[in-house]
């Protein structure tokens, strides 16, 4: 049966009620206290009892039969919409390629490949291909790039196709070498010398200033220069740093892993919610924002980052391990990639305005390689 319970606050429930019956509307439950009147009638009633001019305040606090699930409808309307309308969206949007990125440290094999995939149907905002289509284009492209490229791979992730490529590697013409000299990059102790040509004028241990001549392209046999040539070598040495860090007593630090991905989401009575989100922190960009500031819903699309937080309360105890991370860090930006860090040490630490301030030193094996030309009166200052 169709029946609504209602509850009606007012000075006088008993006026009201009195008033219910003077219209002969039909009752199926009476509750009251000195305020509230709760009664159950049927959707007749409910009419009838809507189109009543009074101050008192009527709310339905319970449906039953098929009433309920029309009030359910009307009620939860525009959030079963846009729950259906995103999942569809989503799904939609699931086929779209959102992001190609080619992995290559070369920029020129990086951009014909771009140039090759959107020839062949592969670019940002187009739907994906099938596996097959995937396959005849990788062969399209090896075929048609058969003297740049090796191998080539396009894994699919989310909404995101990344080409892995390996270039052909070409027998390379060997380089012209003007007569020279092997030196200092900077100041260092050498730590290892290989030399494939010239005479080694400094030894393991030496402690070389820039510019100092390590390998010697001038050839001496005693005390006379017999000839002048390219020195060949490499040089590695000893060479030291001191990098400053600044650590917040109160340390926050919000960083994106690298991982993204696009995703609806929607928001209902100040809530959002995204559809098939694994991140647990995140930051977005809203690309679509669908919503009406007179409805509690609406819908967005956007691209979702995943972040990792990082909350905690250093003191001059327990901050080593993190300083050293933060140190790490800042020197890499001044090293190279395959230079290796042989010690740290911490020379100096203090607590100073809510802050740990570090100065750390390190002894960092680098290549020290460098070269310089030789000229005519160095070589006969050498041969002196």
């Amino acid at each position: 049966m169709n029946r609504y319970k209602l509850c009606i606050k007012g000075k006088n429930p008993d006026y009201f009620l009195k008033k219910i019956i003077e219209k002969k509307i039909n009752i199926y439950e009476v509750n009251k206290n000195s305020k509230e009147l709760f009664i159950v009638v049927d959707s007749d009633g409910y009419d009838k009892i809507c189109h009543i001019k009074t101050s008192y305040k009527i709310n339905v606090i319970e449906v039953s039969g098929l009433l309920k699930i029309k009030y359910l409808i009307n009620k939860y309307f525009f959030f079963v919409f846009f729950f259906c309308l995103g999942i569809l969206l989503n799904v939609f949007l699931s086929k779209i390629i959102f992001d190609v990125d080619v992995v290559h440290s070369n920029g020129y094999i990086r951009n014909i490949i771009y140039d090759d995939l959107e020839n062949f149907g592969i670019s940002k905002f187009k739907f994906k291909v099938s596996y097959d289509e995937k396959k005849k284009i990788i062969n399209k492209i090896l075929d048609k790039e058969k003297n740049n490229i090796e191998w080539l791979e396009i894994e699919e992730v989310g909404t995101k196709y990344i080409v892995k490529v390996e270039q052909r590697k070409l027998n390379d013409k060997e380089d012209v070498c003007s007569n020279r000299n092997i030196v200092a990059k900077k100041n260092a102790t050498i730590l290892e010398i290989y030399a494939d040509s010239g005479e080694v004028v400094k030894k393991k241990f030496d402690y070389v200033l820039k510019d100092d001549v390590i390998i010697s392209g001038v050839i001496h046999n005693k005390e006379d220069i017999v000839s002048n040539k390219c020195a060949k070598g490499k040089v590695f040495g000893e060479v030291w740093y001191k990098v400053n860090v600044s650590l917040p007593v109160n340390y926050y630090n919000v960083r994106n892993t690298g991982k993204s991905s696009y995703r609806i989401g929607f928001y209902f009575l100040n809530k959002e919610f995204v559809l098939f989100n694994n991140y647990d922190t995140y930051k977005k960009k809203d690309i679509i924002n669908l919503g009406n500031m007179l409805l509690p819903v609406g819908i967005n699309f956007s691209k979702y980052y995943e972040t990792i937080e990082t909350k905690k309360i250093y003191s001059l105890n327990n901050s080593l391990d993190k300083v050293y991370e933060i140190a790490i860090e800042k020197l890499k930006l001044k090293i190279g990639k395959d230079d290796v860090i042989l010690s740290k040490k911490v020379l100096k630490k203090e607590l100073k305005n809510s802050k740990i301030i570090v100065e750390v030193f390190f002894k960092v094996k680098e290549d020290i390689t460098s070269y310089k030309d030789i000229v005519i009166d160095e070589a006969k200052e050498e041969g002196v």
